[in-house]
């Protein structure tokens, strides 16, 4: 029974990890799909309560979303060349939590920073795929007319802004061409990132740079030699596809996010899987006038695109004025925007807006993760997320989204609401992209319980589908789009609407602010999952490092399920009882699989004895490890939690220990990211793991009596070698999990072996299978041989040895 019971053990553990593997195999069934109208406004649209006719020259309250505008209606010259602006800051003592990157090509967001830090004044979200240092961000190009790099923009508080140069020249500054680097020429953003390749957090580096001032008119540029101190890459959360380094995936598009276009215009809409109005230009690729002001309360950065009348004529339109504006504010996780449709013609038009959701989410460690998703079709490393008061929290896959494109190219995107669905269906309180460990996603203002004014949202995937490579499709770029209700704008009158942005980690606390708490997601047994989490969290409180804690809260719960495991070890030690007579009745009934079953079972209830017995205590623990599984699997704290501060090795938790890298020289199918079976770093705390895994069926098994049963631990030793494959990437926390528990398991068994009653648990007269004499000295039967007989339906009648009938095939008696 005890190798029954470890083959069982090793079997629940495997399907537990294959059942994981199928999960990103398959994608959820696709949803209904919105038909885009192309042209007319719907009939159902026209009659809804935003869209009701308004009078000429009315107060603003009497139409909602109607905003006054008393703004010329000259279109402002556009700019030549994009710019690009900042809000917030990566200095510590600012008080800001994130750096936003804002183009005016288009008015998106290009990136977004985390910059909070913790207690010990380090970024308490930083990119843990990365250990060289950090410069910053520049938008960089190439220079046209020379060798370097132009840098387009400098974030507050970043190294280079904080670099020095001889003459109290403080910083880098927009326009200076970046020449060298820690003593390297570049010319390229990847020639930047290469020098500081070997660097580390706390270096200090020289950047040379060619800069034109006021004073040189008209002569060469001057070149000044910076020094600047490094620091950890903060996660950039968001950012754009060619910036994703080794992360970066061929057939990912590099688009701004949260970009704005007119999504109609009287009768004119925007078509299926097209990025603008047929006839119209594309808004996006279009350079927006920008302003940026600051006040007490935070920073803000306004765009603003007007289209003159000759630009809207080819579709019917008029001239029109988008604009948009970002706000931040210090310690939050949102951004505030407000959207505007500005009518500045002399007569009314039906307008309505499309706003593309974020893009470019990390993709930190999706060659390895696997997150926890409520579709059976598994989740990729970003996923459409979202709640309506109709269907609740539901998630779209990304992987799901590119089968979708590959299978149906034409209908490719895929419908979350449409405008002709119940108005349940409409009423949302949040949409976003959602990944392992951080959520963006697009909330309603403050004090405002959902969104009401969209009439269709849409998921959908910024890849070149052909492009994504097998086994890499998990890193789908996803994305999502919205469209307004559509609203007749009486002349010089603007149509407007706000949202916040919330950017940041899937941490309980503060999803549970902004009302995103249904973003972690458990699974089964989230109760279990929940409370061990929780206890992991106060068990860090008093020894302050998380790779302990995980050691003591695995030897607090293996030692509350003790006496499950004491019972299931006396019931092992009774089943080594029962071996023998078992292994008689199966010679007994070699061709008789029903009657070996039958019998075996008679006797086992003749003997009070229920093999089930020592099963149910493991069916009991699922429940707790599948939990604590989970916990490691989802809880936030754990990502770049390290195992020991003065170590480079283990610096994540939520990852594998990464103790060197192969990558370089292993082949592609074994070390490749997403396509390799052990992933493009070694890991040592695995092989630990399998390690201790044969130990304990070496230790613990009984030698093999026949050839089946040595079959069966061959079989068993190869499964557990094939499990390695398997938690070969698995987080460094569940591997200490899994090292722990086994340990003590083995320690456990040596104890409770110690511990076990002596004396026999059956009468051996009752189990003996020797025939003794009578008083005239011919043999009898013991009472197990009455056993058999009658379980084998035979009389009971004493029959002398050399007389007695024997099974077919049983060879002599030997005397």
């Amino acid at each position: 029974m005890e190798r029954r019971l470890l083959t069982f053990m090793v079997a629940s553990t495997a399907f537990f990890f294959f059942y994981i593997s199928l999960r990103i195999m398959f994608a959820p069934p696709p949803g209904p799909n919105a038909a885009e109208d192309g042209g007319e406004v719907a009939q159902a649209v026209e009659d809804a309560e935003a869209l009701t006719p308004v009078e000429a020259e009315p107060p603003p309250e009497a139409k909602p979303g109607v905003e006054p505008d008393t703004a010329e209606p000259e279109v402002q010259q556009r700019p030549e060349r994009p710019s690009w602006s900042t809000l917030g800051s990566m200095d510590a003592d600012s008080g800001y939590n994130m750096l936003v990157t804002l183009n005016s090509r288009g008015g998106g967001i290009e990136r977004v920073e985390l910059t909070e830090r913790n207690d010990k004044g380090k970024f308490r979200y930083r990119r843990i795929d990365t250990r060289s240092g950090y410069l910053g961000y520049f938008a960089g190009e190439s220079a046209a007319d020379a060798d370097g790099v132009v840098v387009n923009v400098v974030g507050p508080g970043t190294p280079a802004a904080l670099a020095t140069a001889a003459g109290n020249v403080t910083g880098l500054q927009v326009g200076d061409v970046i020449i060298a680097v820690a003593q390297k020429a570049v010319a390229s953003p990847n020639d930047i990132r290469a020098a500081l390749s070997k660097t580390r957090p706390g270096d200090e580096v020289n950047i040379e740079v060619m800069r034109n001032t006021a004073a040189d008119d008209g002569a060469q540029p001057s070149t000044l030699l910076f020094t600047a101190k490094l620091t950890e890459h903060p996660l950039d959360l968001i950012r754009l596809a060619r910036d994703g380094g080794d992360d970066q995936i061929e057939g990912n598009l590099s688009r701004l996010s949260c970009l704005l276009t007119l999504g109609q215009v009287n009768r004119k809409g925007i078509a299926a899987n097209e990025p603008s109005i047929d006839g119209l230009g594309d808004l996006t690729e279009m350079i927006w006038n920008v302003d940026k002001a600051s006040n007490e309360e935070g920073e803000e950065v306004s765009f603003a695109l007007a289209m003159s009348e000759q630009e809207m004529a080819g579709i019917g339109g008029k001239p029109v004025r988008l604009s948009r504006t970002y706000s931040l504010r210090p310690n939050s996780y949102a951004l505030d925007m407000a959207v505007q449709l500005e009518n500045i013609s002399d007569a009314p038009q039906k307008l309505a807006y499309r706003l593309e959701g974020v893009n470019g989410l990390t993709l930190e460690g999706w060659w390895y993760s696997n997150k926890i998703s409520p579709n059976w079709g598994g989740a990729a490393a970003r996923d459409v997320i979202y709640r309506t008061t109709a269907d609740g929290h539901e998630l779209v896959s990304g992987y799901g989204l590119l089968k979708r494109a590959k299978k149906q190219p034409e209908d490719a995107d895929q419908a979350i609401f449409a405008e002709d669905g119940e108005a349940g269906t409409r009423d949302m309180q949040y949409i976003g992209v959602d990944a392992q460990y951080f959520t963006v996603a697009y909330l309603p203002p403050e004090q405002t319980p959902s969104i009401e004014f969209l009439r269709r949202a849409t998921a959908t995937i910024f890849s070149d589908k052909d492009e994504v490579k097998t086994h890499k499709e998990r890193a789908v770029n996803t994305s999502f789009y919205v469209d307004s209700v559509i609203m007749e704008v009486p002349p010089k009158r603007a149509l407007r609407h706000e949202f916040r942005l919330f950017a940041g980690p899937k941490d309980p606390e503060v999803l549970k602010d902004y009302g995103l708490g249904q973003c972690i997601y458990y699974g089964w047994f989230s109760t279990f999952a929940i409370l061990l989490a929780g206890l992991l969290h106060v068990l860090y409180s008093f020894v302050g490092n998380y790779a302990v804690a995980i050691v003591l809260l695995t030897v607090i719960v293996r030692a509350g399920m003790f006496p499950l495991s004491r019972k299931a070890a006396v019931n092992a030690q009774k089943m080594q009882e029962l071996a023998p007579e078992l292994k008689k009745i199966g010679e007994q009934y070699k061709d008789d699989m029903e009657g070996r079953l039958k019998a075996q079972r008679e006797l086992q209830q003749r003997v009070g004895f229920n093999p089930m017995a020592g099963c149910l205590p493991m069916f009991l623990q699922q429940p707790i490890f599948i939990g604590l599984y989970r916990a490691l699997s989802v809880d936030i704290a754990l990502r770049q939690a390290p195992f020991s501060e003065s170590l480079a090795w283990a610096s994540n938790l939520a990852g594998p220990d990464m103790l060197f890298y192969w990558g370089s020289w292993l082949w592609d199918y074994l070390s490749g990211r997403g396509t390799g079976w052990l992933g493009p770093y070694f890991n040592i705390l695995p092989v630990l793991v399998v390690v201790l895994f044969l130990a304990q069926q070496k230790m613990f098994m009984p030698p093999a009596t026949d050839e089946q049963t040595a079959m069966t631990q061959k079989i068993m030793n190869v499964m557990t070698l094939m499990m390695g494959l398997f938690f070969f990437r698995v987080p460094a926390g569940l591997c200490l999990y899994f090292i722990t528990s086994s340990l003590w398991g083995m320690c456990e068994r040596i104890l409770v072996k110690k511990t076990l009653p002596q004396d026999k648990h059956f009468d051996p007269a009752v189990l003996g299978g020797t025939l003794e004499q009578d008083e005239g000295g011919q043999k009898k039967e013991t009472f197990a041989d009455k056993i058999r007989q009658q379980m084998s339906g035979k009389e009971e009648v004493v029959v002398p040895p050399n007389k007695r009938k024997r099974p077919p095939g049983s060879g002599k008696k030997k005397r």
